[in-house]
């Protein structure tokens, strides 16, 4: 009976999310319209937070629902971001192996660096989730702390340099 209990409480959960109310348009909205970093990184957690004060975004669960919608946007956009930055080492490292093979690789420099952010990341939203001793909001602490994380990466990797 309890196993019977548990899983209802489970596939309660993804049900209860549904009926949140997300759109990336705020944030998206917003870094069209922002030039300087500080400007783009205010944009993080806009249509999170929009979504929060929308129908079932208030409970824990839609909480952590409307913050997981965000967030993947903006893992879309690191992805999207890394992506062409890697395209730009990948061809300096191609220019500097003719003129000077001594300077170190830049894709192995970003590769290196998004690993250790990645885990620098992850071990920040743990120790975020930690400090709510197990309590409920533990989950949307983390994923609010993923949301904001990712949104700053996304926004480095895409800066002109």
């Amino acid at each position: 009976m309890r196993a019977l209990l548990l899983a209802c409480a489970f596939l309660a959960g993804p049900v209860a999310a549904q009926d949140i109310t997300y759109s990336d348009a705020a944030t998206a909205d917003c870094l069209a319209g922002a030039e300087e970093f500080a400007d783009q990184r205010a944009c993080i957690g806009l249509s999170a937070n929009l979504c929060m004060e929308g129908p079932g975004g208030y409970s824990t669960v839609g909480m952590g629902a409307c913050l997981d919608a965000e967030l993947t946007f903006w893992d879309g956009l690191l992805n999207e971001n890394y992506r062409a930055r890697m395209v730009q080492a990948k061809s300096a490292d191609e220019e500097n192996a003719l003129y000077q093979p001594q300077l170190p690789s830049q894709a192995e420099a970003l590769r290196d660096m998004q690993r250790a952010w990645i885990t620098f990341r992850d071990a920040a939203c743990d120790y975020e989730r930690s400090q709510w001793g197990g309590g409920t909001g533990g989950g949307p602490a983390t994923l609010a702390c993923l949301m904001q994380m990712t949104g700053e990466q996304a926004l480095r990797l895409g800066a002109a340099y």
